[in-house]
Parts: structure tokens; sequence; C-alpha cells
């Protein structure tokens, strides 16, 4: 019997003065935190809410977010994160696919009012009883007419509470795919799954108890950022800095003033840091503190990492995962020499594989397949889904969509997404490897490359980039260099030149927003 709020309770246990979490001017230590997540659990009891029942959150990155995460999970309750950026039909969706029996969404702001769209889709949803709002003054009064505060809810609550334990398999957090295939499922991973996770994070990174501070960019209704920030760094009584939306020159900033020894971050936000990297940046006090930078969420472009390492000092690891699997599935080896462009090994107690569209082992070195992954990590499955469950669970095994191949090493290297892969006059072409091409031109610091309908080729490719500043070739220029640097039905034949590209809120290029 176990709980994942074990993470949170040994180190307020341990290290109860550390900081465990701070925002801007705000520091609250371990203890503060624990309290506050005993006082949740405690208000979820009296509420009737019972071991198993799903509760879902709706927070950027706050104290509020592991508070009531926590709190959620002491009083033996499953937590359904939700993104922060779902309208009131997407919200109805999730709560009433998850069965949720309470809510809990932040106020927002007139840019984003989560907590209006929140209770709209609230509203929707049979079978959600209660709705708490997380207000940024805690005494303030709902300014949704009938709705009641979190803040007015904990008064007088108990700071103490005996957290409800459960079998190591049962569900602890449903995780709601991108569902950009279809409708979004909700992968359900257990307490051990996450414990198992987040400690061989740490064991991965060499992770001291107490000693380690995370700027923590990634968004924590996302398992990367909840896994390898969150619960990782709660374990080893890390402070984790929040940043509620990703801002490059603010994250700098943030770099220098917290003496950030871990940053965890996907490829566009690697890329925003060193844009931002002005003359008033002290770069050198940076890469004195940096310990480990970590990248996941998609591949990472070969000049970004070589970018980094000179100027940070830092050699980023790279990892691979999916919400299904925890989700850290590989690594990079921190001690192997670096092969960058690889996802790295199999973590601890993981196995993994390539596979074809019948779940049979593709053999030799290099030879592209399907990642196929069984281990401690793998989700009980989607919620209330078992046929979508059994299309890609194969006697433990859990196939991935994407596409990698595998060195004579061992080490893997991701290919593409199946789905995104083109198919041009019977060609397959992979846009991974055509943006890495891309980017080793002088004049190229970010792209995105995707398929469109061509009447003769079935497919052709098309190339989004975003110029260097000050950088002026033109598509016919740029089209030209590529033409040389790669076979014939490969090279992109159109190019458009853009100023910004498309992204989910976890910082991904959201690639089927382009056309």
């Amino acid at each position: 019997m176990l709980n994942l709020s074990v993470l949170l309770e040994d180190s307020a246990r341990h290290y109860p003065e550390r900081a465990a979490v701070v925002l801007g001017d705000q520091r609250l230590s371990y203890a503060q935190v624990n309290a506050a997540a005993n006082q949740v659990a405690d208000l979820l009891v009296s509420r009737g809410i019972r071991p198993g029942d799903k509760v879902a959150l709706s927070c950027p990155n706050l104290p509020y977010f592991p508070i009531v995460y926590y709190g959620i999970l002491k009083a033996g309750a499953v937590v359904v994160p939700l993104n922060v950026l779902l309208k009131g039909r997407e919200v109805a969706y999730h709560l009433a696919d998850s069965q949720a029996r309470a809510y809990f969404c932040f106020e927002g702001s007139a840019e984003l009012p989560m907590g209006a769209e929140g209770h709209a889709g609230f509203a929707e949803a049979d079978g959600c009883e209660h709705f708490f709002l997380i207000t940024a003054d805690p005494a303030a009064p709902s300014p949704i007419e009938g709705t009641e505060t979190l803040g007015r809810a904990l008064a007088g609550r108990s700071p103490v509470f005996e957290t409800v334990l459960a079998a190591e398999t049962d569900p602890a957090v449903i995780l709601y795919t991108s569902g950009t295939t279809g409708q979004a499922k909700g992968a359900e991973l257990s307490h051990s799954n996450l414990i198992l996770n987040a400690l061989t994070c740490n064991r991965l990174f060499g992770t001291r108890p107490g000693t380690d501070t995370h700027l923590l960019v990634l968004p924590l209704f996302h398992s990367f950022g909840s896994t390898v920030n969150m619960n990782a760094g709660f374990a080893s009584a890390s402070t984790l800095v929040l940043m509620p939306r990703f801002d490059a020159a603010g994250a700098v900033q943030l770099l220098q003033k917290e003496d950030v020894t871990f940053f965890a971050g996907v490829p566009t936000m690697y890329w925003g840091l060193l844009n931002a990297l002005t003359e008033d940046v002290d770069v050198d006090r940076i890469a004195r503190t940096m310990r480990v930078a970590v990248s996941g969420g998609s591949s990472l472009p070969v000049e970004i990492i070589k970018e980094v390492k000179a100027r940070f000092g830092v050699q980023i690891l790279e990892g691979y995962g999916l919400s299904e699997t925890s989700p850290v599935a590989t690594f990079s080896d921190p001690d192997s020499d670096p092969r960058p462009g690889s996802i790295g090994i199999p973590i601890w107690g993981v196995e993994v594989r390539l596979v074809d569209e019948s779940w049979n082992t593709v053999e030799g070195a290099d030879e592209i397949g399907e990642i196929a992954i069984r281990g401690h990590n793998i989700m009980r499955g989607y919620y209330n889904r078992p046929e979508a469950t059994a299309e890609v669970m194969n006697n433990g095994w859990f196939r991935t969509g994407d596409l990698a191949r595998r060195d004579k090493d061992g080490f893997y290297y991701i290919v593409d997404r199946a789905k995104d892969m083109i198919i041009r006059g019977g060609f397959n072409v992979y846009p991974r490897e055509i943006e890495e091409v891309l980017l080793t031109h002088e004049a190229v610091s970010l792209v995105a490359v995707i398929g469109v309908p061509h009447p003769s080729h079935g497919e052709e490719i098309k190339a989004y980039v975003i110029r260097k500043e000050g950088a002026t070739v033109t598509e016919e220029e740029l089209g030209a260099w590529a033409k040389e640097q790669m076979a014939g039905y490969k090279y992109p034949r159109i190019i458009t030149f853009v100023d910004s590209l498309p992204m989910t809120a976890t910082g991904k290029l959201l690639k089927r927003a382009l056309t």
C-alpha cells in the first residue's frame, strides 16, 4: 500500500523549512505545501469524495497546482489534470469522460478566462458535483456568481490529515492525450507507475536530496513537467521556481537570479533561450550553476544541442516518452559520450524494441520500425476504452506510433511520427530529417515540414521557415540549396517564410495547424 503523495510528505518530514515552490517573491516551504495539501484533502473528504473518485484540476504553474494535486491524492482520489487552454465545451467533455466528481479551476485572466470557461464546462457535465474556483486572492469573493472559492472553502480546515493509502497498481492520475488523431483519451497511470518514474529520473540525473533548483517552464498539467520537474523534484526536496507562462527573456533572468541547477524544456524553449541571450545576460553565472539540461517532447535539432553546449557549457540530455509511459521511457546516458540527436537507451526497468504493423520485431542496425515499450512505466490502459487500449497493447507491450531506428550500440533515434510520414511519389519522407538539414543553413532559425496534397505525387513537401534576424535568403535560394543537400524526392519544393509557428500549450510545434 502506498500513495504518490509520499514524494511530498517524505521531503516535508526531512526538509520542512526548505523552499518547495517559488513564484516571484512568494516562497513556500515543504512544510507549508504539505499542510495546505492536507487541508485540500480534508475539504474533499468532507464533501463526500471517496477513494477512487476522479477530481479534475485546471491550473497554470502556480503554487496552487502542487497543493491541490497532492491534496487530491492524499484523499485517495484520482487527479485529472486538464490543459489550461481548454474551452467550455472541451472542459465538459473531459469532466464527463473521466467521470470527475469535483473540479478545481483557476480563475485565469481577461486574456485567458479559465474560470469562466471551466465553470461553463462544469455546468454542462452531468455527475460533476463540486466546483472550486482558485483565486489569486484567497480571501476574495468569487467573481463567478454561485461558485465557491478554494480560499474560503479551506478556511479553518485542519493542516493535519491521514493520507489514504492505495494498492500500488491503483490509478493515481488520468492524463489526457492531445487528441491529435481523434478525441482525447485518458491514460490511467498508477501510483507505482509515477513513483518509479520519478525515482528513476533522480537516479538517472544523479540528484542528491535538498540540493537542486528547477526552473519549471513546462506546464504541470503535462506529463513531462509533472514527472521530471514536480514529482522527481519533490521526491528529492528540490526547489521549484515556477513560470506560469514561458517567456524566454524572463526565463534567462530567473536562471541567473535563482541559481538554477536543473532545466527541462522542449526544443522550442531552448531555441528561445539562445535567442534571448543579450549583452546584459551573465552567461558565465548560468553556466556555473547549471547541472542538468533535459529535453523531450520532440526531437532536438543537433544545431541547438551544439549551441547550448557552447553557451551554457552543459550537454543536453535527450529523453523520450509519452503520457502513456508515465512519461519517461528512454534517456541519454549521462555517463556515456553524448550522441546528438539520439533519445538514448531504455531507462532502468524498461524494455524497448522496434516493431512492424504486425508486432514483429524489426531486426538490424538502422532499420526503421515503430517503438514499442514494456516496463513499470506503462499505463493501466485508456480509461473506459478497452478497444482503444487493445489497439496499442499486446502482452504488456505498448506501441507508440513513433518511428525510430537503433544504431549498433543500442541507442535509439526518432525518425518521425508514423502519422507524420510523407509519401511522395511512392517514397517515404520523414519531416524530421528534412528539418534537421534545413536547420544547418546559416539563415534558418526554426523550421516545420509537412506534406500537402499533390495531384500526381500524392503528397508534396512543404517547409515553413523562420529566418534568423537580419537574414535575407529567398525561397528560391533556400530551395536551390536544399536541392543540393538532399535526394531529389526529399527536398521541399514549397518554402514559406513566416514570423512564427503555431505551438501547443506544451511548446511543441502544432503541425496540424499548418496547411
